[in-house]
């Protein structure tokens, strides 16, 4: 209450009593009433009053209204209408305007003296968030927009709050899935705010699937032709992206970057561009720049910089950066958003050189650039960008600045003047009239050389004609040359690091420049000068030239010796004072903010002064050159021996590096050998275990079908053990063989049958010269023909069903081998190689060697393994042909039995015909018998008592035929009439 008395106070104005007493009895409602209706209704009006009244709200009326979100969460209005006052109270933007500038400003420290109150009691944030996950519109928003204050008022405190509290991170992502855009858009606000500068949180809110939102949001709006929500989406991007390494490697390997592409496709017609595009689109950019950011680490920025190239944003980038109608600002992100894509990425870099201008004819990109950067007229943001793009580009790039210093040589140089090369504009600038133009040109020139000898040496080739009737001078005269002139500060300072940069770590470059005999004159003469403030940088700069020449001399000048160079410097100038002008680099201001980053960024043209890289160089070489300065020639000597000693055991380091190093590759080689062999040996290990069990399967079958033979061969020949292979059981062998011997029985039968009808065919013939013994024959041979008729028919229809039934037994062994054969080559296929007992023990060795050779020697065992197991196949072959045949012999005798059965058909058809034929030759005797009166009587009688004979006999004949229902029987029947009418 003191505070709040001293906050009293000190207003200038304090409120009415009427709005006094009317806040008190609306807080006295608010606390007492037992009607929900009442106490909303106070609430409503305590919110109305907030605004104006911010003070006597936030001390009578807090304290209630933390009530009524503890106690009322059933009813969203009245807590909409508490969440609303609460953020009238704390936030600093509800002013009206009639409000004086000490109210403003009193105003200001209230949102946050009632928000430091609120947050002390950490259970209301606790409260504040858990309202959060109520859907009612009248909740949610007020409640966003409060948290939202809170954290822009006291952002670390509550920052801590949410991050201890559980599920409140998780609570605040859920706002960006609300459907409705107000509380989305507000909610984007939040997290803002919740993620700024706090490392944990920006974790969180990553791996709550926050970039996949957001993105999806920027896509929804539009990209870059979107409205505001884009622009906060955007910024809460950049929060949880910069300087968090963490959450640029998730969203590089969650593929995020590939959806950034579709931002810069603005499309050909470049003419409307809206103030929130440029913004978009400049945010956009940024987001990149982010991404490969130089304090990034190395690793994480070149493989963002991989993934943009891969995925084309560079070549959308570099389309941007020829296109024409961009905006200035535009182009200029645009430019330094290529050059950190591309900085220190040879395929990127390899790409940007082979970019060419849309112009006629087309321009490589670096030479469209250049000229920019060497324009006076081109605004002063451009040029430094161009000049950063240019130095990305050679950045660790030595196949671009041997490129660039080619265009210098006389062998490359276009005569016609056609075309302009990059390294003629460079030139240009160098030596134009316009300082900043002589200072980029000289950076530029400078980063050609950065950490390259081999292109130094080719500078020095470099031969320029001033003017015409003169002859050449080398471009490092020329340059020595425009110094001596006393030009500008800017461009004297651009030439001296050009220098400096060119003939460190170059003893040939330093003979070069002191073979000019005015170069140390002029240097020994500007540092012992007592010049102004603006001069000393010069000084300076000259200093560390001319040490330069003193460390990287290799004394092959007598005259510029390091020893005499030393005593024109303690004579002319004093190794004190040299010091001292040599320190002013160092504590210059302009050289801390250019070591401070890479990219030039400078306020005016006149703080362009110094290159970052170059500010590297001085810090590298200072301490160095000091040292050298106040040595004696004995210790220059011992130093050049311990040189020359360091040089000789740097060579031999040099040697034996790349002795490991080929060591190293051939041992990388020998390794990746061995894993290949080991994968080789681990599968045909399998291979030998899977094969080995097949073989155990198959010889588990062996053994069962050996020991079944072996019973079958104690009961069976080697005929019966090939049909027991093929799958036909001994029982039904021995049942054919039986049927076999019935079928021979039968037809002996057959054959003795046909022997007597034969026989009786030939008592027929010698009946013609006695008719009354063929008579009697013939009544003997009828009187049993029928019967023996029948039964041989018989017998043939059940040889006929036999032999089919042997002809289809005959061709199911045939089937049943043809299996057994193809089973028995599976067999023999599926056994590539075996062990001695089908079980395979390898060893673990020590080398491959080792597991080679017993693969081998188990090699050898399973060919042999697989030698007998061939041999017990040619066994099996063999009794599969002794069943074979077997079968043939079945075959032979079913077609004997059938040609047999055949022949009697035949002789049993002729004998009928032959039986007609009598019967017509014994009609025709009888006739001629009555013709020639031959008498007759006794045989009359004889013939009665025949024909009653034959009367039985018809009988008898008669009941057959109707037993058998035989057509053939009819004929004898005919016959013994005709026989009976003859007697």
């Amino acid at each position: 209450m003191n505070f709040f008395r001293g906050v009293m106070g000190g207003q200038s104005t304090g409120p009415q009593p009427s709005g006094a007493e009317t806040i008190q009895k609306l807080c006295d409602r608010v606390a007492s009433s037992t009607l929900l209706d009442d106490r909303r209704d106070a609430v409503r009006a305590l919110r109305s009053l907030s605004k104006k009244y911010r003070l006597e709200v936030g001390i009578k009326a807090m304290e209630h209204l933390i009530h009524v979100l503890q106690t009322d969460r059933s009813d969203s209005e009245i807590i909409g209408y508490a969440l609303d006052t609460l953020f009238n109270i704390m936030s600093n933007d509800v002013e009206e305007e009639e409000q004086e500038d000490n109210s403003s400003k009193q105003s200001d420290d209230l949102g946050g003296q009632f928000t430091e109150i609120f947050i002390k009691q950490q259970e209301n944030v606790t409260l504040l968030l858990s309202l959060l996950e109520e859907f009612d519109f009248h909740v949610r928003w007020p409640g966003v927009k409060l948290l939202t204050t809170l954290l822009k008022q006291q952002g670390p405190q509550v920052q801590q709050i949410i991050l201890v509290s559980p599920m409140g991170v998780s609570r605040l992502m859920d706002l960006l899935a609300d459907s409705r855009e107000v509380i989305r858009n507000d909610g984007v606000l939040l997290l803002q705010a919740l993620t700024r500068s706090n490392a944990a949180i920006q974790k969180i809110v990553a791996f709550e699937n926050a970039f996949e939102r957001l993105l999806d949001i920027i896509t929804e709006e539009g990209n870059s032709d979107g409205g505001i929500v884009v622009e906060d989406c955007l910024l809460l991007l950049q929060n949880l992206l910069k300087n968090n390494n963490s959450n640029q490697n998730f969203f590089k390997e969650g593929s995020y970057i590939q959806r950034m592409k579709p931002w810069f496709e603005v499309g050909d017609d470049n003419s409307g561009w809206s103030a929130q595009k440029v913004t978009n689109l400049h945010l956009m950019l940024q987001l990149v720049r982010v991404l490969v950011s130089p304090t990034n680490p190395p690793g994480a920025t070149s493989s963002c910089q991989k993934a943009m190239y891969l995925c084309e944003l560079l070549q959308q980038l570099c389309i941007i950066l020829m296109a024409t109608g961009v905006p200035a600002d535009i182009l200029t992100e645009t430019i330094n958003t290529v050059s950190e894509v591309i900085r220190g990425c040879q395929v990127n870099q390899d790409y940007f050189a082979s970019v060419n201008a849309p112009s006629n004819p087309p321009r490589p990109a670096i030479v469209v650039l250049l000229m920019s950067m060497v324009n006076e007229r081109q605004p002063f943001v451009l040029r430094c960008a161009v000049l950063y793009c240019f130095q990305c580009f050679l950045y660790k790039n030595l196949n671009g600045q041997g490129e660039i210093v080619a265009t210098l040589l006389p062998s490359t140089i276009d005569a016609t003047g056609v075309s302009v090369s990059a390294g003629q504009l460079l030139c240009g600038g160098l030596f134009s009239t316009d300082s900043l133009s002589n200072w980029c040109a000289a950076v530029a020139l400078a980063h050609a050389l950065q950490e390259n000898s081999t292109q130094k040496e080719q500078l020095l080739r470099v031969q320029l004609a001033t003017s015409i009737g003169n002859p050449p001078v080398s471009l490092l005269q020329q340059c020595t040359n425009i110094l001596s002139q006393g030009s500008k500060v800017q461009t004297r300072v651009g030439l001296l690091m050009l220098l400096c940069t060119w003939l460190s770590n170059c003893p040939i470059a330093v003979t070069h420049f002191l073979h000019n005999s005015a170069n140390i004159p002029f240097l020994t003469a500007q540092i012992a000068e007592n010049l102004g403030e603006e001069e000393q940088l010069v000084q300076g700069l000259c200093a560390l030239l001319l040490g330069i020449c003193i460390y990287f001399n290799d004394n092959s000048l007598e005259n510029y010796m390091k020893e005499k160079l030393k005593q024109l410097i303690e004579k002319r100038i004093g190794k004190e004072n040299f010091i001292e002008k040599l320190g002013f680099i160092s504590k210059h201001e302009l050289y801390s903010r250019a070591a401070q980053k890479p990219q030039p960024s400078f306020s005016s043209p006149d703080h362009m002064m110094f290159d970052h890289e170059f500010t590297k160089l001085v810090k590298e070489l200072e301490g160095v050159i000091t040292k050298s300065i106040y040595k004696s020639s004995e210790e220059d000597q011992k130093e050049e021996e311990v040189k020359k000693t360091l040089e000789q055991h740097d060579s031999i380091v040099t040697h034996y590096k790349n002795m490991i190093r080929e060591q190293d590759c051939q041992l990388e080689e020998l390794k990746q050998q061995v894993s290949t062999l080991k994968c080789q040996n681990e599968q045909l290990q399998t291979a030998v275990t899977q094969q080995a069990s097949q073989i155990q399967q198959h010889k588990d079958q062996y053994n069962l079908l050996k020991v079944q033979l072996g019973k079958d061969n104690q009961h069976h020949s080697s005929h019966s053990d090939g049909a027991q292979m093929n799958g036909i059981q001994p029982e039904e062998i021995s049942r054919l063989r039986e049927e076999i011997k019935e079928l021979k029985n039968k037809q002996e039968l057959l054959q003795g049958q046909l022997t007597e009808k034969d026989s009786l065919i030939e008592n027929l013939k010698a009946a013609q010269s006695a008719p009354e013994k063929v008579e009697q024959s013939l009544e003997a041979s009828l009187d049993g023909d029928p019967d023996q008729t029948t039964g041989l028919q018989r017998e043939v229809e059940t040889l006929r069903a036999q032999l089919n039934s042997q002809s289809m037994e005959i061709s199911k062994l045939q089937m049943e081998k043809q299996e057994l054969l193809q089973k028995t080559e599976t067999f023999a296929k599926s056994i590539p190689v075996s062990g001695d007992n089908g079980t395979i023990t390898t060893a673990r060795p020590t080398d491959v060697e080792g597991r080679l050779s017993m693969l081998v020697q188990e090699t050898k065992e399973l060919k042999n393994e697989v030698k007998a197991l061939s041999e017990e196949k040619a066994s099996m072959k063999q009794q599969l042909d002794s069943s074979n045949s077997t079968i043939a012999i079945l075959q032979n005798e079913k077609s004997k039995l059938q040609l047999g059965l055949a022949q009697s058909t035949k002789e049993q058809d002729d004998l009928l015909v032959l039986l007609a034929d009598q019967d017509q030759k014994i009609i025709a005797l009888k006739s001629k018998l009555k013709e020639l009166g031959h008498p007759v009587e006794d045989e009359d009688e004889l013939g009665s008592g025949d024909q009653t004979g034959n009367d039985d006999m018809d009988d008898d004949v008669d009941d057959d035929n109707e037993d058998n229902g035989d057509s053939e029987d009819g004929v004898h029947h005919d016959a013994n009439e005709v026989a009976g009418g003859s007697a």
